[in-house]
């Protein structure tokens, strides 16, 4: 009986051994770095960085935005302000009329034209070549 329980635990012994051999076989394609999911979780990892540098640039040049904007439309509003402190101005002062000026005597036009001393263009007789290009 005891020959058989040794060759029992023997048996078990090699069955777990076996086992454990083969789970590290799978393990180790699971952390393979180019196929497996370490690789994934490598991969992952290099995009979260990357995702998480951009975001801090993304969130810098927003709050350089947010400050341009604030910063003009502090000055928009301020301009507003004054324009409507001008044209409240303008309803105070009476309005005026309009006197209109007397008119020039017109100056008689001459029908010729005033000319250069010479001719200010001048026509060149073209070639029986030149004409029929």
């Amino acid at each position: 009986m005891e020959l058989v329980a040794d060759i029992l635990l023997v048996a078990g012994a090699l069955g777990a051994g076996f086992y454990c051999f083969i789970l590290a076989r799978r393990l180790n394609r699971f952390n393979d770095l180019e196929k497996g999911v370490g690789g994934a979780v490598a991969i992952l990892s290099a995009q979260v960085d990357d995702l998480n540098k951009s975001l801090t640039a993304a969130k810098g040049a927003s709050d350089g935005s947010n400050a341009a904007l604030t910063e003009l439309t502090q000055r928009a509003e301020a301009v507003a302000g004054r324009l409507e402190l001008m044209m409240a101005s303008l309803h105070d002062i009476p309005e005026t009329t309009v006197v209109p000026a007397e008119p020039e005597p017109a100056t008689p036009v001459s029908d010729k034209p005033k000319t250069a001393a010479g001719p200010m263009f001048v026509r060149h007789e073209r070639t029986h070549q030149e004409s029929v290009r």
